[in-house]
């Protein structure tokens, strides 16, 4: 007959971890969770590049949520828990695209909205860098001005949603040009947060800078004034200073075409005066013509699906035949830093697709400021716990 044993005993019986066990339990345990927190409900980003200022700043750091829009299944399933693009501190890939899966979004809380700030994966490649699965594509936050089937239009900086004024974001910032003899320091700009003295990934980013004209006569340069990056606030105060002439909006003018401006030069647009343009939505259908392949032609090619297209001027061909319309299989939105002249957004690189949507941004959670003016203030205290508007 057997005899029961008791819990004493079967824990005797068992053999005890090694501290090494111990641990590599713990970390596996802690990584599986984390793991499963950042892919279903927040992730943590950082802000490297001023596009978003002054609404979020470079050094804030923030949570993303994957529930408001819903999570997307992962297209990349072969990678390294935690990590993005690279082993961190390495050049080395993380994951492995031998795998691609079909990517899925289940249901969220809400649809994307005007206005909303929001996190995506960049669409175009970045100049000399891979062309990563979707969902491995770099991580960029902006604000969306047009959700699918909104005609969309930008007057002398005005945005105008199907005609009605789109509000500006309280801290939006815009280029002033700042008369004056006096020279200024950074010190002088850093108390009104502008500031030059960082660098981001993408390199050093310019909000400040002086302006100068050469005169023939003295054989030297005479200072005009300062080109500046601010909101309309800090504007206001720039102008009371006595030792100010004058503090004046530099927008471009209508009609002047830039290079660089999405739908190309014959558009005649420009960063202040862009469009009018309908934002493209899933079910919509277009003619085909040389202004709708201009600017719904890379759409077309990159983001639908679509294996083999042929895009030339004024005609597209799918699987080697010409089409006369065409009806778009997803939903598109028109992404723009609040920082508007300073920003590379949709006025540049197009529209963000779908299936690219990361999350809603809802709040700074720590700010650490780049390079401060002293140590102990390093991090912004005001900043902490914001939630994003």
């Amino acid at each position: 007959m057997f005899k029961k044993k008791t819990k004493t005993q079967e824990t005797a019986a068992r053999p005890k971890k090694s501290p090494l066990r111990e641990w590599s339990d713990s970390i596996l345990f802690a990584v599986i969770a984390a793991t499963l927190i950042r892919f279903l409900t927040f992730e943590a980003f950082a802000i490297p590049t001023p596009s978003m200022e002054g609404s979020l700043m470079v050094g804030d750091y923030l949570f993303v949520s994957k529930l408001h829009y819903g999570i997307r299944t992962p297209q990349t399933p072969l990678q390294v828990p935690l990590t993005h693009q690279k082993i961190w501190g390495t050049n080395i890939p993380s994951y492995s695209s031998a795998i691609q899966l079909p990517s899925f979004r289940l249901p969220g809380f809400s649809k994307v909205k005007n206005g909303d700030v929001v996190v995506f994966n960049f669409p175009p490649p970045k100049p000399g860098e891979p062309d990563y699965p979707t969902d491995l594509r770099t991580n960029v936050i902006k604000r969306c001005i047009g959700i699918p089937g909104d005609k969309l239009e930008i007057k002398q900086e005005q945005v105008f949603i199907n005609g009605n004024p789109f509000s500006v974001p309280p801290r939006s910032q815009t280029t002033y040009f700042v008369r004056t003899t006096e020279r200024i320091d950074d010190r002088f700009f850093r108390k009104y947060n502008i500031v030059n003295d960082y660098e981001s990934p993408e390199g050093p980013f310019i909000n400040w800078q002086p302006i100068e004209a050469y005169d023939e006569a003295k054989n030297s340069t005479t200072l005009q004034g300062y080109w500046v990056n601010t909101t309309p606030d800090v504007a206001a105060q720039l102008k009371e200073l006595d030792w100010v002439k004058g503090v004046e909006l530099t927008t471009e003018q209508p009609g002047v075409a830039a290079e660089g401006i999405y739908g190309g030069a014959a558009s005649g647009w420009n960063r202040d005066n862009f469009g009018p343009l309908t934002v493209p939505q899933k079910g919509m259908t277009i003619p085909v013509t040389a202004q709708t392949i201009a600017l719904y032609g890379p759409i077309i090619q990159r983001y639908e699906g679509n294996k083999a297209v042929e895009i030339t001027a004024s005609t597209i061909k799918l699987d080697g035949q010409p089409i006369t319309s065409y009806t778009f299989r997803q939903d598109y939105y028109f992404m723009m830093g609040d920082n508007r002249h300073n920003s590379d957004d949709s006025r540049y690189w197009g529209f963000v697709p779908e299936d690219h949507i990361v999350g809603k941004a809802v709040f700074v959670w720590m700010s650490v400021d780049p390079v401060p003016a002293h140590v102990w203030n390093k991090v912004r205290w005001d900043r902490l716990f914001r939630v994003i508007e």
